[in-house]
């Protein structure tokens, strides 16, 4: 259970927000996730029903991140700086995924909201605009001003999370 669930369950008799509970289950999805940089989980959301979910990783059918799959991310630091680079990584990012996953099953994304454990790159703010995301919840942030200020260009709502640092 991650910190944010057990931090939620412990309150006594009372129930988690939905916002709490939604990003509680982003944060449980982030525990699948096989990058060895960086965790990360997203959920899509439409009508208070999760209607998909992502994590980041190296695509179906490829070798995992963890098990050399990705150059980029098991490369030294000093070779790909965090958050640098991104054209030579071979995992999908979680929000991505998300996405990627309504579209194989035929699952609508048009006026969804997105909670994702930490702010979204400006590839998958693009894709979020042209998928119809309405609004997106953000737990940890990922310095991208790029990705942020298209998701306000598209009057996209963000909120920052405040119950999980």
């Amino acid at each position: 259970m991650t910190q944010l669930s057990e931090d939620v369950y412990k309150r006594e008799g009372k129930r988690p927000d939905w916002d709490e509970y939604f990003m509680s289950v982003a944060h449980a999805v982030r525990q699948r996730a096989d990058c060895v940089r960086r965790h990360v989980g997203a959920i899509l959301v439409k009508d208070k029903r999760i209607i998909s979910t992502g994590y980041n990783g190296t695509p179906r059918g490829t070798k995992n991140c963890s098990a050399g799959g990705c150059e980029r991310c098991n490369a030294a630091e000093e070779k790909y700086p965090r958050g640098m680079y991104l054209d030579k990584c071979a995992c999908s990012h979680a929000e991505e995924n998300a996405i990627v996953q309504a579209a194989l099953h035929g699952v609508a994304t048009k006026d969804s909201t997105l909670y994702t454990t930490n702010s979204p790159c400006t590839t998958c703010c693009k894709m979020m605009v042209n998928a119809g995301v309405t609004k997106i919840i953000i737990g940890s942030e990922y310095p991208d001003e790029l990705g942020m200020d298209l998701i306000k260009q598209a009057d996209i709502e963000i909120i920052k999370f405040g119950g999980h640092k």
